[in-house]
């Protein structure tokens, strides 16, 4: 038995089971890691020796019973932990070691999780391919020449090649879900504040959101289901009762299903077999007996501009404290103050860090804050009232994730403009602050040679549904069974 292969549900099974050990899952985990992901870079840093102590004590039963005993996982390299560094994929944060672990990953560990190291991200998750890391490209599995999305492309990557179980990402624009689609995975990003962030090196705070990956979405429930809760470390996480997940995602509701379809969304700038994939999703659930109503979302258009200036004007102020004094990468021989912080940010931060640094200062500047940030924000509560209307007319929204697969390492490096657009189908959802989940909607025929790439459906729920929306998005998969398909690696 291939230990690397069984979804995450069936290796925790297997080895509350006894069928298998915490140990030789590790091994077989650490050896693929080994063989694999030299020429992937989904991984910047491996920590086996931690890993296997932490199987040990699995196996000689320290973690009995517990929803995750002995499952090897990845974390996104911008989740704190008191182990190992935390780089946030940039030269500014090279060598910190932090001295507190994120409470979402602390929540895993006492699960029983085993921590296999941390995944390669854009930097400081600014980005959509994971080229941005200070690190190296991370490749997309299911074609080398592919970015993997990103920014959590190192965990997405990882997870469609088998080095991990499980892993985590973070969704400030779309940045679990985008890379899912491009990998042929599960991402799914919860309601804002339904998991702490507390621990989470902060881009935008009103947007950031800590999400898993996963094989299928009954492994993305498990794994909710065990970070999600009221944390008082976190002013933001919301103090609301937790389902059982994996229970209620398995009943089928008495009710008919509505699922709701914005026309905004069938573009003719998509991929044909990302609308083709729709328009079989609507076959399939009409064919479950469920209701799919057309409905108008308005102000779709305006997400990029409204999400680029809140995200980037919070940005600059969550980065403004890596100056070479406060935090971060310190500049020699600075000749004053002013030149110490210049010297130590324009070394220590990556083009596009600054770029949006930049933009953010100058959208809170004097003079332009009403033009620009007050104005997204009015747009933001439009954006929002968009959806409100969808759900009054239906249990969930469905739409694309991504306009089509994923495009080629270095294709849109020169252009930040055409790389932003690669969120248009998710910014949205973060600046509503609702739950979104993205998972294998079928395959486009633009890999080279006609080979086949990934691309993704989503599904979106109104606040603290995870339920509802992950029961739909597990039928919608059970239906397709897209999720067995994998990279031949």
């Amino acid at each position: 038995m291939d230990l690397t292969q069984l979804t995450l549900v069936e290796l925790r099974d297997a080895i509350a089971g006894g069928k298998a050990s915490a140990v030789e899952a590790t091994r077989a985990y650490l050896d693929r890691i080994e063989k694999l992901d030299p020429e992937l870079h989904c991984y910047h840093a491996v920590l086996a020796d931690r890993a296997m102590e932490k199987a040990k004590a699995v196996d000689a039963g320290a973690f009995r019973g517990k929803p995750l005993a002995g499952v090897p996982l990845a974390l996104k390299d911008v989740l704190c932990t008191d182990y190992g560094t935390t780089t946030c994929g940039s030269k500014m944060l090279e060598h910190y070691r932090s001295p507190f672990t994120a409470t979402a990953v602390k929540k895993l560990e006492q699960a029983g999780a085993v921590i296999l190291g941390k995944t390669n991200m854009d930097e400081f998750a600014m980005g959509s391919s994971t080229e941005n890391s200070a690190f190296g490209v991370t490749k997309n599995p299911w074609d080398r020449s592919r970015v993997p999305g990103g920014s959590s492309g190192g965990s997405a990557a990882a997870m469609a090649a088998g080095l991990c179980a499980g892993a985590l990402g973070t969704d400030t624009g779309g940045s679990i879900r985008q890379p899912a689609a491009y990998c042929g995975i599960v991402g799914f990003k919860p309601t804002y504040g339904r998991i702490s962030r507390w621990g989470l090196v902060a881009f935008a705070s009103s947007l950031d959101q800590i999400g898993p990956f996963a094989r299928t979405v009954d492994d993305a429930a498990l794994l909710l289901q065990v970070m999600a809760g009221h944390d008082p470390l976190d002013s933001t996480s919301a103090d609301v009762a937790v389902p059982d997940y994996l229970a209620q995602i398995q009943r089928l509701s008495d009710k008919p299903l509505r699922i709701a379809l914005g026309k905004q969304y069938l573009s003719d700038q998509n991929d044909p077999a990302v609308n083709d994939a729709v328009r079989k999703a609507v076959e399939i659930f009409r064919g479950m007996g469920a209701e799919v109503v057309e409905i108008d979302m308005p102000h779709t258009a305006y997400g990029i501009p409204t999400y680029y200036l809140v995200a980037t004007a919070e940005a600059s102020s969550n980065l403004a404290r890596y100056d070479g004094v406060h935090y971060g990468h310190r500049a020699k021989d600075a000749e004053d103050l002013v030149d110490l912080y210049a010297a130590s940010r324009a070394e220590g931060f990556g083009q596009e860090v600054q770029r949006r640094i930049m933009l953010g200062a100058y959208a809170l500047s004097s003079g332009y804050y009403d033009a620009y940030y007050l104005r997204a924000l009015k747009v933001r509560r439009l954006i929002k009232n968009d959806f409100d209307a969808a759900f009054a007319q239906a249990d969930v929204l469905m739409c694309p994730t991504t306009t089509g697969p994923a495009f080629k390492i270095g294709d849109k490096a020169d252009d930040p403009l055409a790389m932003y657009l690669n969120d248009v189908y998710t910014v949205n959802v973060n600046l509503s602050g609702l739950p979104g989940i993205s998972l294998p909607g079928g395959f486009s025929r633009a890999g080279d040679g006609g080979g086949q790439l990934p691309i993704g459906m989503q599904f979106i729920g109104p606040a603290f549904e995870e339920a509802r929306l992950l029961r739909v998005a597990r039928l919608y998969e059970q239906a397709t069974g897209y999720y067995r398909q994998r990279p031949v690696l």
